[in-house]
């Protein structure tokens, strides 16, 4: 299996990226015992036609990112509207939302956040309900426009107050190889 990792953090003062970079490289590592992975660090600058290229060579593309402001990073964004053109990822001739041209591919994001786990799907709780795939819809959308499959997220919650680094490694590497060491 041909697997696109992509690190879509911004760095900050206050967030340096340091556990997205952890688990961006455990993701490559781990996945690359058993299947080909190219990487791309979206803050490292990218050219446009060669990330294109890595998206038709992938079956499967991982995105490593936090949450930030219930959605991607603005790099992360900027990096999809550039990315994602008419014509390579879709057909806008086609009837809305069925011009997916990726239809053989699949993606997966794995995400940290600063709300604990107990926050999502509580009534009570500040998401009203809601998962981190609802909070996410958007993103889901946008692939699903290109004709890609979604593979359960994986999220790392209280990264900030109660990160756990180890046991989310641990958590990360069982997901990792429920879906792609089958």
């Amino acid at each position: 299996m041909n697997i696109l990792v992509i690190n879509g953090h911004k760095y900050y003062w206050y967030a340096t990226g340091r556990l997205n970079r952890i688990l961006f490289e455990e993701i490559v590592n781990s996945l690359s015992k058993e299947h080909q992975v190219k990487t791309t660090v979206v803050e490292q600058g990218y050219e446009v036609e060669k990330e294109i290229e890595k998206y038709k060579w992938a079956d499967v593309v991982i995105y490593q990112n936090p949450i930030n402001w219930f959605n991607v990073p603005w790099i992360l964004k900027k990096y999809f509207d550039e990315v994602f053109k008419n014509g390579i990822f879709f057909n806008t001739n086609a009837k809305y939302g069925k011009g997916g041209l990726f239809c053989d591919k699949k993606y997966m994001f794995s995400l940290t956040t600063v709300s604990k786990e107990a926050d999502f799907n509580d009534s009570n709780g500040f998401y009203d309900m809601r998962s981190v795939d609802d909070i996410f819809i958007s993103e889901h959308k946008m692939h699903q426009f290109c004709g890609m499959k979604k593979i359960d997220t994986f999220c790392m919650y209280d990264v900030m107050q109660n990160p756990q680094i180890e046991r989310n490694l641990d958590r990360l590497r069982f997901h990792l190889n429920k879906h792609f060491n089958q």
